[in-house]
């Protein structure tokens, strides 16, 4: 198996230009992207070429929507939001919740909407479902909105360049609620923005490190074992050995595409996405299947907390 790389630097424009280009390479399979606006962007050239995709963690449910060639094997985010509802009423007794996402960027503002959907459908009110531009640095007025409307919780699904300012303004202000984020808030700059202050930081994700299941544990000592082998691959990691759920994620999605390439006994397009299609497997992250749409068939979401500088597991929920 060769590996074509290309880069498409998390933007919609050089999204494009990769698909392109992988498409005149003419591979057989595509694993990617990591979110859901990039994913959307190249969705239509993979599937008018006929090459599979198999996303690794974009969750927005335009990825799949409409293409027979688009497979995932995340969760999706009207999924995510209703899990994190649910946490946060069951969690923390929220009658009213404040939401905030970034204006034009499809996941955040997918997934505000999701969770407003459920948190008003579970008897719940938003008393403030606000966005923001690009560049901005001073969140005090979204956060003095919060307060002054009363919410029990705020859920800012905000891309990461912004989320540390969200959670330090929040702890210069005084604001004492829980902030709830998504899967992209598994990151170390989340973390590092907590460490030092009584902020309590909630994220959903795919993946705990600590899951003691066969195969997940079997990756997780054999990647920190690659990681810790080279320098380069634990500056390339954040400059831990830390396991995200992202890692996990394209695990899966690689070992999905290589199970679909077996039981096709074919490397083309078409004959591999078939194959996927009818793929059940047992995966790092969970049990495996894709449903009529090409997405994982997910029941459950990890709860992880960020605690002095790391994320901890803090439990199972689910979207009920």
């Amino acid at each position: 198996i060769e590996l074509d790389i290309q880069d498409n630097q998390s933007s919609t424009d050089k999204a494009v230009s990769a698909a392109q280009q992988l498409v005149a390479d003419k591979v057989s399979v595509v694993l990617g992207s990591y979110g859901s606006g990039v994913s959307i962007a190249a969705g239509t050239y993979f599937a008018n070429a006929k090459i599979p995709a198999i996303g690794c963690s974009c969750t927005n449910a335009a990825v799949t929507a409409g293409n027979d060639y688009y497979f995932r094997v995340c969760f999706l985010d009207p999924f995510q939001g209703s899990v994190m509802a649910s946490f946060a009423m069951e969690e923390f007794g929220a009658k009213k919740a404040y939401v905030l996402s970034m204006l034009g960027d499809d996941y955040t503002v997918g997934l505000a909407k999701n969770f407003v959907k459920a948190f008003e459908a579970a008897g719940g009110e938003i008393v403030g479902d606000e966005t923001f531009v690009e560049g901005t640095a001073d969140f005090s007025a979204y956060l003095n909105n919060a307060v002054a409307g009363g919410a029990d919780v705020i859920f800012a699904p905000s891309a990461i360049a912004y989320a540390p300012q969200i959670i330090e303004q929040a702890s210069a202000l005084g604001v004492s609620l829980p902030i709830l984020g998504g899967d992209t808030w598994e990151n170390s700059a989340i973390s590092d923005a907590q460490k030092g202050t009584d902020m309590q930081v909630f994220v959903s994700t795919f993946f705990d490190e600590n899951d003691e299941s066969g195969l997940a544990k079997e990756f997780v000592t054999g990647y920190k074992a690659w990681l810790n082998s080279d320098s380069q691959n634990l500056t390339n990691n954040g400059g831990n050995d830390v396991v995200a759920a992202v890692s996990a994620l394209g695990y899966d999605a690689y070992m999905a595409a290589v199970a679909a390439i077996e039981k096709a006994q074919s490397t083309d397009g078409t004959a591999i996405r078939d194959a996927l299609a009818g793929l059940s497997m047992d995966a790092v992250t969970g049990s495996l299947s894709f449903d009529e749409n090409g997405d994982a068939v997910k029941n459950t979401a990890y709860i992880k907390q960020a605690i002095d500088g790391a994320f901890q597991f803090y439990k199972v929920q689910s979207a009920d």
